[in-house]
């Protein structure tokens, strides 16, 4: 008697049995926690807050679009510029660490509206409008810069070393750093390609545990403290977050709420890759039914605002949903709605108590290089995924052009210049990757005049 091998995976609609859930939600927490804890760093936010915010909003994002679509809200680096503008603007040098925090949130809470405006826009005009603002060339490319723009975030990483090491120890520290990212990045690779049935779908989780053990080895036999359990000084076993109001300034809006405009082709790039992975998904599980993501960019949109609204009213950063969630969820095969929505609700807990943050700070810095340059690597190959599965042309002249400058000026804002992801232009600087959006947005429309639509 012989039976037909049933591909391992999870749909949103299905949910795993409850201890593949814990670990498939810590999967999730791992991969989406370094980014918006740094952005909470780098822009002066409250780190427990920037957390909580983070596992509220993703609830109150799936619960609003339905339960239908597996997307983490996590903090954007997109506003990090704009924020910090704000954070450091010389009128408010005088306030206080909390009234600037409220300040810049509500220029977060109106860029919400942004995002709702637009989620409704494409409900009410469909599909088809969005195709020609949004063509997979756009959206597509996109998806590469974001990956690739987080290239130099996920080398740095990898060659991290702790913080007071001695002098003349830093070249040392930085080879066993290396060694330790290495050792993250194949087993990892390792796992995904080679393990077979339900551990098959945990090779981030198994690749964290196999660089962490690395890193404490590595730690006692050498001396270097990789693995340090202090990092956050709190009162007492419980720490709530501090929460803020936000508190109107037009400030903030002139310079916060414009860059909602280039997290929506970043947002329509995740659809798209959600709607490839998860239908490919459905198809080889036999399932008869089809799942239509990318019909819901409009919803999702709606849900990334309200993201931003209610994260942005109790003191976190503006946010949208994360490619590092979806580049998880590609190669476990698990887009599980409720694996989401158990790890949103841990990071909420996680964010109240001291200890459980140090035990998420205690991961090396290597460790997350060593994911990282595995992940943001398949944000970008997502991309080229988008471009493959829509049948984009590669020998038309006008596609190329699209995608020539959508990349340039994307790669080349986000490192030239200061490094800062921003290019300086007639006196003012513009976000390289809302500005690679932009153009590439411009360009198709002007070179589609005159196009016949096709059947």
């Amino acid at each position: 008697m012989s039976s037909k091998k049933q591909p391992v995976g999870y749909l949103p609609d299905e949910r795993p049995p409850i201890v593949e859930l814990f670990f498939f939600a810590l999967q999730q927490i791992v991969v989406m926690f370094p980014a918006t804890v740094l952005v909470a760093l780098i822009t002066g936010f409250h780190v427990s807050t920037t957390i909580f915010a983070s596992g509220l909003s993703t609830l109150c994002f799936i619960f609003i679009t339905g339960r239908k679509i597996p997307l983490y809200y996590g903090s954007s680096f997109s506003y990090i510029a704009a924020i910090a503008s704000i954070m450091g603007a010389e009128q408010f040098s005088n306030l206080g660490l909390n009234d600037k925090i409220s300040i810049a949130q509500f220029g977060i809470v109106m860029s919400g509206f942004v995002s709702i405006i637009a989620g409704l826009l494409i409900k009410r005009t469909g599909k088809e409008t969005i195709d020609k603002i949004l063509p997979p060339t756009i959206t597509g490319s996109i998806a590469i810069i974001i990956g690739l723009s987080l290239a130099k975030n996920a080398i740095e990483n990898a060659a991290a070393v702790p913080a007071n090491i001695l002098e003349g120890q830093t070249d040392f520290a930085q080879n066993m750093a290396w060694i330790i990212a290495l050792i993250t990045l194949f087993s990892t690779i390792i796992y995904s390609v080679y393990l077979k049935g339900r551990l098959s779908q945990l090779p981030i989780l198994f690749g964290l545990f196999t660089g962490y053990l690395a890193a404490v080895v590595i730690g006692l036999i050498t001396g270097i403290p990789f693995v340090t359990f202090d990092t956050v000084q709190g009162q007492g076993l419980i720490s709530l977050p501090e929460f803020t109001l936000p508190k109107p300034t037009w400030a903030a809006v002139a310079a916060i709420m414009p860059i909602a405009i280039a997290t929506i082709p970043e947002s329509t790039a995740h659809i798209y890759q959600l709607d490839i992975y998860i239908n490919d998904l459905a198809k080889k599980k036999g399932s008869k039914k089809n799942y239509n993501i990318a019909d819901k960019l409009g919803l999702n949109l709606i849900g990334d605002g309200l993201g931003d609204i209610i994260s942005g009213a109790i003191g976190g950063p503006a946010g949208t949903n994360y490619g590092e969630n979806i580049s998880t969820m590609a190669i476990s095969k698990v887009f599980s709605v409720p694996v989401l929505i158990m790890a949103a609700i841990i990071t909420m807990i996680i964010s109240c108590f001291t200890p459980l943050i140090n035990v998420i700070y205690s991961i090396p810095t290597a460790v997350i290089g060593g994911l990282s340059i595995y992940l943001y690597g398949v944000i970008a190959a997502q991309g080229i995924a988008i471009m493959m599965d829509r049948q984009v042309d590669m020998f038309s002249a006008k596609n190329l052009a699209i995608i020539a400058i959508i990349l340039i000026i994307g790669l080349g804002g986000t490192y030239g210049f200061a490094g800062n992801g921003m290019i300086p232009m007639f006196g003012v600087e513009f976000p390289a990757l809302a500005t690679a959006a932009v153009v590439g947005i411009i360009l198709n429309l002007f070179l589609s005049m005159g196009d016949k639509t096709e059947a």
